[in-house]
């Protein structure tokens, strides 16, 4: 897994940028929103990155910031028929704080709205993310909706996160959570997670 890419900008388009890193041009395919972030071509840059392998490409998606990339992620492998494609989408067109308010209040015409996006896709996002509250509040930055514990701090967020990509239900692994020290690593945090839930 690559986890970001840093060297120096050598080419930028609205959806791809390429960085050179130690003469090797990685070409990452890109939200309209990162792009706006970029330096100039010839500047230091740094990416956050995917990975998706499939059996006739290796392509890498780069954002500007993590809010971004954790969107990306929650998409593609919690709500079904979306892909990396689809997610770019959402990101272009929205923010994070967006799909994480439009997810709380069950507000499927904001996502239907989304360039490439109907309504029985907006319906699939809000009700496969409706319990991954947890995760869209921190990435999102924004405040716990009504009836949901609080944002965990730290790398209790990581440890979150990483068992919600176990397949735990987020009520689950909040609990397993809460109460452990979140300034021990996050790996050490997963492992007492899983401890306590058998």
């Amino acid at each position: 897994m690559i986890s970001f890419l840093e060297g120096t900008l050598a080419e930028a388009w609205p959806t791809r940028a390429v960085i050179n890193c130690q003469g090797i041009g990685y070409e990452l395919l890109i939200p309209v929103t990162t792009f706006d972030h970029l330096p100039k071509p010839g500047e230091k840059v740094r990416l956050l990155t995917h990975l998706v392998v499939r059996e006739d490409a290796h392509t890498i998606y780069g954002f500007f910031s993590t809010g971004e990339r954790d969107l990306f992620r929650l998409l593609l492998h919690h709500v079904s028929g979306v892909g990396p494609k689809t997610a770019l989408s959402i990101l272009a067109g929205t923010t994070p704080q967006t799909v994480r308010d439009a997810v709380a209040t069950g507000d499927t015409s904001t996502l239907a709205k989304l360039k490439g996006l109907g309504k029985k896709t907006a319906e699939r996002i809000v009700l496969e993310l409706r319990d991954k509250l947890p995760a869209l509040d921190s990435l999102a930055g924004g405040a716990p909706s009504q009836g949901s514990p609080a944002p965990l701090a730290g790398h209790s967020q990581d440890a979150l996160l990483a068992l919600l990509a176990l397949g735990y239900k987020s009520a689950e692994a909040q609990k397993a959570l809460q109460g452990l020290d979140s300034s021990l690593p996050s790996g050490d945090l997963v492992r007492e997670a899983l401890r306590r839930l058998g």
